[in-house]
């Protein structure tokens, strides 16, 4: 056999392995998201908190990402039945607690009721909650599955996606850097 045709093989394992070698050192919370960098996809979704109370003739309070121009904020994809939600809430409570940046819950394909009970038991870190029953939303947002927190400038632009569940030091080292450095560029 020739030395080149036993060369091929070992070429392409070598290329195999950089490949699968590079895969496996990306921390997997850091999956590249098409929208960072892009406008947040809007939406109008009924507020989790109001639905019980059914707010008056007109129906429950709605919630669209355009009520939040002109701050930087957190949008948290959540639900009942997520137990890595569970881990991450302590998390969110603390930074709720500190008012280190405004946090927008979306409930996401979960029954409301579930929903409501979950955070009367736990605590309710969210401004707001709105309802995603039908995932409709998420998919615009390409949830991956939950939790997932989105970073959202002034401007309405998606700076930043994290998976998985959020942790202190996550929210430290990254998440609250960048909520200060996009404060700072939003004052005039």
């Amino acid at each position: 056999m020739k030395r080149s045709t036993l060369l091929i093989p070992l070429a392409l394992f070598l290329v195999l392995a950089a490949f699968l070698a590079r895969g496996l050192s990306r921390d997997p919370h850091e999956i590249p998201s098409p929208l960072v960098g892009r406008q947040a996809p809007l939406f109008e979704l009924p507020q989790l908190q109001t639905l019980q109370a059914n707010a008056g003739p007109a129906g429950p309070a709605v919630f669209t990402p355009a009520s939040m121009r002109g701050q930087v904020w957190l949008l948290n994809v959540w639900a009942s039945w997520c137990a890595s939600c569970r881990e991450e809430h302590p998390v969110l409570m603390a930074a709720a607690r500190r008012g280190d940046v405004p946090l927008i819950g979306l409930d996401y394909k979960d029954a409301p009721a579930d929903a409501q009970r979950w955070l009367a038991q736990h605590g309710d870190p969210y401004r707001l909650s709105a309802v995603d029953r039908d995932g409709r939303v998420g998919m615009d947002y390409g949830v991956y599955g939950v939790p997932e927190t989105y970073l959202i400038d002034a401007q309405g632009t998606i700076r930043h996606k994290h998976i998985g569940p959020l942790t202190e030091a996550v929210m430290q080292e990254k998440i609250l850097p960048m909520v200060g450095k996009l404060m700072r560029e939003s004052k005039p």
